[in-house]
């Protein structure tokens, strides 16, 4: 059985930092794609960040390129969001998702844990 679990969302200042985890269990972390996805109240879920299962390729939604940086730590199962210089806009629950299939490049159809949330505030 798969279970993602996030952690680290919280209230910051706009221009501040936070860092998320996703700590993945069930699965051979290192097979498998992740990424973040977030939504804002009203708004739908969106696609914030990619990371390639062998940790080679990186994509980011244009909305956060060159503040918000992906990362996995194999030993750890664990997966990680660094956000910097965050806007209001960033204000929203943040998901981790996983791929349902080994050596995938895609996220569609696959496991997503509960949220966490992130505020920004001015």
């Amino acid at each position: 059985q798969v279970q993602l679990v996030e952690s680290g969302g919280g209230l910051v200042q706009a221009g501040g930092s936070l860092r998320l985890s996703c700590v993945a269990s069930g699965r051979t972390f290192s097979r498998y794609s992740m990424g973040w996805f977030r939504q804002a109240p009203g708004k739908e879920r969106e696609f914030v960040t990619f990371i390639l299962w062998s940790g080679s390729r990186t994509r980011y939604a244009d909305s956060v390129k060159d503040r918000f940086t992906i990362s996995k730590d194999n030993a750890k199962n664990t997966m990680y969001l660094q956000m910097n210089n965050l806007k209001l806009e960033d204000t929203a629950v943040y998901y981790c998702t996983i791929s349902r299939t080994m050596y995938s490049d895609s996220l569609l159809g696959g496991y997503w844990g509960q949220g966490t949330q992130v505020t920004v505030s001015s």
